[in-house]
């Protein structure tokens, strides 16, 4: 990414309240980002994603303890973790709770196979992880996480009733005094969510919301992950966009005589990036 570029964002981090530290180059993060070993799909994806950018703006700094709680297909894991072995940090990733009867045979090797992804200890230490769902007991011991994060997935939550209030409480007990919340998410302003953000599109004052009855703050919110070109009225809601590229409803078989070229140049979804902090 050009300088000039890369300057810009960072501006573009800083909304609201900023601690200078933030802004001090963290050779660590930029040597995770860069490694070879990183899957290529996930490194055409940062264009859209800005990893460092994000992480900067969330507050990522050595040796914290980051849970980061529905990792999908592992974009960010495979950043964190190495960058956790390498600075003396703890990763955990809150994923498919092996604990509720009725998680499905398709969750229970889903967790299975993300472990076995990063089992190699030379490459990302030794990942932690903690049941996560519906159901599920706490995240890790009250007061010893630093960072939470998850990415694009607060809609998948508000669909269910009580989910969201469940899983925004577990944020808050595990997080450390000062500790943050970071989130990514598919943003609907300025138009109207859908019903319970069914099309994966949200308003922010509907995040927002969520964080402070959990008894969060908005620390800051930045628009580095904006994306102005993003219509949010696609016939597969946000999924029709990259990286999903669906072109039939969910459920249904691929069309292959669906037109992608509008969405395609679209791009990734346009996002708000919040950071929220539990109070001291």
């Amino acid at each position: 990414m050009p300088l000039r570029r890369q300057v810009l964002l960072l501006a573009a981090a800083f909304t609201l309240s900023a601690p200078a530290a933030f802004a001090a180059t963290d050779a660590a993060l930029k040597a995770a980002i860069a490694s070879p070993t990183r899957p290529a799909a996930d490194v055409a994806r940062d264009g859209a994603r800005h990893p460092y950018e994000s992480l900067i703006f969330w507050g990522l700094k050595p040796k914290q303890t980051v849970i980061e709680v529905s990792p999908g297909g592992g974009y960010w894991t495979e950043i964190l973790a190495p960058y956790a072995k390498a600075t003396g940090g703890t990763y955990i990733a809150g994923v498919a709770d092996l604990a509720n009867p009725k998680l499905s045979e398709g969750a229970r090797k889903g967790r299975a196979d993300f472990e076995a992804r990063f089992a190699d200890a030379a490459k990302y230490g030794k990942p932690q992880f903690a049941n996560f769902g519906p159901v599920s007991g706490p995240l890790g011991a009250p007061g010893s996480a630093d960072i939470v994060l998850t990415a694009r997935n607060v809609h998948n939550w508000t669909v269910q009733p009580g989910v969201a209030d469940k899983v925004f409480a577990d944020f808050f007990a595990v997080l450390k005094p000062g500790g943050v919340l970071a989130v990514e998410e598919h943003r609907a302003d300025p138009r109207s969510e859908k019903a319970a953000g069914a099309d994966g599109y949200l308003n922010t004052a509907t995040v927002i919301a969520l964080a402070e009855k959990a008894g969060f703050k908005l620390d800051a919110q930045s628009e580095i992950n904006a994306n102005p070109k993003d219509t949010k009225d696609h016939p597969f809601g946000v999924w029709t966009l990259p990286p999903v590229k669906r072109t039939a409803p969910g459920g249904q078989p691929a069309d292959p005589n669906f037109d992608r070229s509008k969405y395609d140049a679209i791009g990734e979804s346009d996002r708000m990036t919040l950071r929220f902090r539990k109070p001291a």
